[in-house]
């Protein structure tokens, strides 16, 4: 298993950047997938962001495209989510997630491991 832990969240403006991270530790492992996901209040949670750890190959949300980007640095076990142009809709608690699956999975149901989530608030 391995244990995620996310860092970053926070209050800020519409218009705003905010950069994610999240580092894994435990049974780490080049096959996982990490994902991005993120969840607002009443509404079920949603992928975000995708990126695989072997080859840092990624894939997004529609909704996040152009404006949020994911990436890796695998001395550091750590994947961030840098997140610009921030809109109100953008607020919800962002989770880190890792699967084994090796194919670009949405699917939260494939996602074994989640970390403890970080509150995002983007004001108007």
């Amino acid at each position: 298993q391995v244990q995620l832990v996310e860092s970053g969240g926070g209050l800020v403006q519409a218009g705003a950047s905010l950069r994610l991270s999240c580092t894994a530790s435990g049974r780490t492992s080049n096959n996982y997938v990490m994902g991005w996901f993120r969840q607002a209040p009443g509404k079920e949670r949603e992928f975000v962001a995708g990126i695989r750890w072997r080859d840092g190959a990624t894939y997004s949300a529609d909704s996040v495209k152009g404006r949020f980007s994911i990436s890796r640095d695998n001395a550091k076990k750590t994947v961030y989510l840098q997140m610009n142009s921030l809109k109100p809709e953008d607020t919800a608690v962002y989770y880190c997630a890792a699967t084994t699956y090796s194919g670009f999975t949405k699917d939260r149901a494939a996602f074994g491991s989640w970390g403890q989530g970080t509150q995002v608030t983007v004001s108007s």
